[in-house]
């Protein structure tokens, strides 16, 4: 985990600031590095979560099957197991995302706090397979993901590694 800085205070004011409204913030590093370290926190528990059920089973809010839907509904051929970065970032598609997401305005908490994405479904974040996108634009792929088998992959190599694991153990 990144180091938030040698003084502890600072590092709390730039969390406490993460409440503020939009039109009080600055460009300040505090407030950034903070902004990565729940990020990259979010990450982390969502893949611990994907790895250790079955994402079949897995709800990642109660509004799962609206937006489920309502992601079909505006994305009927999105390809998600592995995502190309210029079918979220380019003007096109920043459009057509922008027209979704703000269906979620007041729905979903913090629908548009940034968190990240791994690109390829079947590999874990890193700096190659991740890019930084929306909650909604998370919840969307990753319920569909959820939904449609592709996150299956990852959890069943982590059951098979824990397997592995507790037969050498054994022997």
């Amino acid at each position: 985990m990144a180091d938030v800085g040698s003084n502890p205070f600072e590092a709390l004011s730039a969390v406490n600031a993460l409440s503020q409204p939009a039109d009080k913030y600055i460009n300040d590093s505090s407030i950034e590095l903070a902004w990565a370290i729940k990020a990259h926190e979010h990450a982390e528990v969502f893949f611990n979560l994907i790895t250790s059920v079955d994402p079949s089973h897995l709800r990642l809010c109660r509004q799962d099957d609206d937006i489920y839907k309502k992601f079909r509904d505006h994305f009927p051929d999105f390809i998600i197991d592995k995502i190309a970065e210029e079918e979220m970032k380019s003007p096109a598609a920043k459009e057509k995302w922008r027209n979704f997401c703000t269906e979620f305005k007041g729905v979903i908490q913090d629908f548009n706090f940034g968190t990240m994405l791994r690109l390829d479904c079947n590999g874990i974040y890193d700096s190659v397979n991740s890019i930084f996108v929306t909650r909604i634009q998370f919840l969307a792929i990753e319920i569909a993901r959820n939904r449609e088998g592709f996150n299956k992959h990852v959890y069943n190599a982590a059951c098979l590694k824990n397997k592995t694991t507790e037969e050498n153990k054994d022997s």
